[in-house]
């Protein structure tokens, strides 16, 4: 059957999922099913820093040794996922950051591994535009300091407080991958879109049609934590806690 107005897609969270939205009634129904997979604990999640810069989260800041775990775990969910759903082929899409990087090659050993076919079959697809939102002068701070960011984004989507990127500059950016996705993939896939907290937080508001600036009340992206799926109604009305990381 085609794919209604809302598309039916979940996402995972470490190894937990919830449910995620089309952007809008109006839009053209997504042709893929769409997964967010927030990456699993970082070396930085331990030492209590924010890592935004590309020149050291690329090549530091890896997962640390529960992290492996997390991804491992979430590895088994996607491939779990993709047999049930009977979709064509499995979409790796990955942060090029060290964290996630490790995550999404995680994934990508365990669908190889089943014999699930892969979309590209060689490799995760490295994508820049899913790296973690731009903290400005808090990066390699203390991680406490997001809540100062996050007071801003609920007045403005465009406030560029601390040097952080705004909160539109991360949708439009993310969005664009699921458009190219949508044009570019064969079939009927199951893309796991491998990325950051504040990322795939933003992202949830384009997937709910939602007001950017609510992202932080939008369903937490949590590791390794299973949990059911909400209701469409309930996440695009919003109506979750703001929590922190």
């Amino acid at each position: 059957p085609g794919m209604p107005a809302c598309c039916r897609g979940r996402c995972i969270v470490g190894a937990g999922w919830f449910l995620m939205c089309a952007a809008s009634a109006a839009d053209t129904p997504l042709r893929h099913n769409y997964y967010a997979l927030r990456h699993g604990q970082s070396l930085a999640n331990v030492e209590g820093v924010i890592s935004s810069d590309p020149a050291v989260a690329c090549n530091h800041h890896g997962l640390s040794e529960t992290g492996l775990q997390q991804a491992r775990r979430a590895a088994e969910a996607v491939c779990a996922e993709a047999l049930s759903t009977g979709v064509d082929g499995v979409a790796i899409v990955s942060s090029d950051f060290k964290r996630a990087w490790q995550t999404a090659q995680a994934v990508h050993t365990a669908v190889i591994a089943r014999w699930l076919s892969c979309v590209p079959a060689s490799a995760v697809c490295a994508e820049t535009l899913l790296r973690e939102r731009s903290f400005g002068t808090l990066s390699g701070g203390p991680d406490s300091r997001y809540a100062d960011v996050w007071v801003h984004d609920a007045v403005s989507a465009t406030h560029t407080e601390f040097g952080s990127e705004p909160v539109t500059s991360v949708r439009e950016r993310a969005w664009g991958v699921v458009e190219r996705l949508e044009a570019e993939l064969p079939g009927r896939c199951m893309v796991v879109l491998v990325a950051h907290g504040d990322v795939l937080q933003i992202l949830q508001t384009r997937f709910a049609c939602v007001d950017p600036r609510t992202h932080r009340s939008l369903p937490h992206l949590e590791t390794a934590t299973l949990a059911d799926s909400p209701s469409p109604s309930v996440l695009a009305r919003g109506e979750y806690g703001s929590q922190t990381p």
